[in-house]
């Protein structure tokens, strides 16, 4: 499982350089204008589609086999742009998920057929990555997003209207606000769902109709919008999330489940953390850190310990604590720590620079999970060769 790259709408424009009100970015113009798109450059976190641009455009370049419908690419490459490998012309594809390669091939080849794909996995498993990325890959376009929470109404799914309009002149093509779900269905594109089983279930049921029959219907207007070829949906939900909404028999059929594993090994796990905190370091401009590579290891062990009550060893049975303990929280944790090693430190990540991340991300409960984290310190990591100055480091913050 891998977390290479992640959906979000927070841009940021560049720090003014130049002598004049505005200056110029790093990049050599100004912050981008209220309500205008920022360039790559200037987005904090830009879409898949813009950081992966050049290789993109290089397994297009290299795709000679079939494509379905309005796809930017053959399911062949899909796969190549999500798993990474080396094109003929020696361009390297980075890697954007770690884990089993059936699981990506699976994800692919449903979304070339006419049912969507369901993610499901605990938080933490790249479910919103991978999502991102399957579209970015195919339609060129990650944005046609519907996030979903336990007040997303229909409209979010559906469509809406332009109350003024609509007041004016009533009922309209003009008056009509497109869902995402409904601009890839006229575009043939694909669209994301995440969080579905946060969706009340009488909301999550529009997606009945629009999946089995690929229309929908807009009564005011006497009309419909069928979708066309190269329309499909990608939902994502957490295991943990099954009690809030479960989804109803008719809309379960309508998907094709994918679950998504954990990180299989420790140095799996250590890879997905060491590279996504890489790419989140160079684009908050942190330095490099001596040692992170230990650090990171650190981490990761203590994560994968308290998520299975047992050591890695085998030999000693500690408690888990409530949260979910998951490699997005441990990028998270070596990210913050970083931070705090370049604007607070020397710049070398120490076990002081991690711990009070740690800490955060298990005491999730005051009182029994901090139980559970003073327990583990005592009775493996204060024994641990070489764990001293974690063990100092994690004592400290937790006092």
């Amino acid at each position: 499982m891998s977390l290479l790259s992640a959906p979000s709408s927070t841009t940021a424009g560049s720090e003014p350089t130049g002598s004049g009100p505005t200056g110029s970015g790093p990049t050599g113009s100004g912050p981008a204008a209220p309500g205008a798109a920022p360039s790559a450059e200037q987005a904090l976190r830009p879409h898949a589609e813009d950081s992966f641009a050049d290789e993109l455009v290089a397994l297009a370049a290299a795709d000679d086999r079939t494509r379905p419908a309005r796809w930017k690419l053959s399911p062949w490459a899909v796969a190549t742009y999500l798993l990474g490998g080396t094109l003929p012309d020696g361009t390297v594809i980075t890697p954007k998920y770690v884990g089993p390669r059936r699981i990506v091939e699976v994800a692919v080849t449903t979304l070339a057929t006419d049912r969507a794909l369901l993610l499901l996995g605990v938080p933490g498993t790249a479910k919103t990555w991978l999502s991102e990325h399957l579209a970015a890959a195919i339609s060129g376009d990650s944005t046609l997003l519907v996030q979903g929470t336990a007040g997303t109404p229909e409209e979010a799914i559906r469509y809406g209207w332009n109350y003024a309009q609509l007041l004016t002149h009533g009922p309209s093509t003009d008056a009509l606000v497109h869902s995402p779900v409904m601009r890839a269905m006229a575009e043939g594109r694909i669209a994301r769902v995440e969080e579905l089983t946060r969706i009340p279930a009488d909301v999550q049921d529009t997606l009945i109709t629009i999946l089995s029959e690929k229309t929908l219907p807009i009564p005011e207007l006497g009309s419909e919008t069928q979708a066309v070829r190269g329309f499909n949906l990608i939902a994502t939900a957490n295991d943990r999330d099954r009690g809030v909404n479960e989804l109803s028999s008719a809309l379960r059929r309508r998907f094709n489940t994918v679950v998504l594993p954990l990180p299989a090994t420790a140095e799996e796990e250590v890879d997905i953390v060491s590279r996504r905190v890489d790419q989140l370091g160079r684009g908050l401009d942190l330095p490099v850190a001596p040692r992170g590579a230990e650090e990171i290891r650190r981490v990761v062990t203590v994560f994968r310990e308290l998520r299975a009550g047992v050591t890695e060893d085998g030999r000693t049975k500690v408690k888990s604590p409530s949260g979910t303990l998951s490699t997005a929280e441990a990028i998270s944790v070596v990210t913050g720590g970083l931070a705090l090693a370049a604007h607070f430190g020397d710049g070398v990540l120490r076990a002081g620079d991690t711990a009070a991340g740690i800490l955060g991300a298990v005491v999730r409960d005051p009182a029994a999970d901090r139980l559970v984290w003073q327990e583990y310190l005592e009775t493996v990591v204060r024994q641990r060769d070489g764990w001293k100055d974690f063990y100092r480091a994690c004592r400290e913050v937790s006092a």
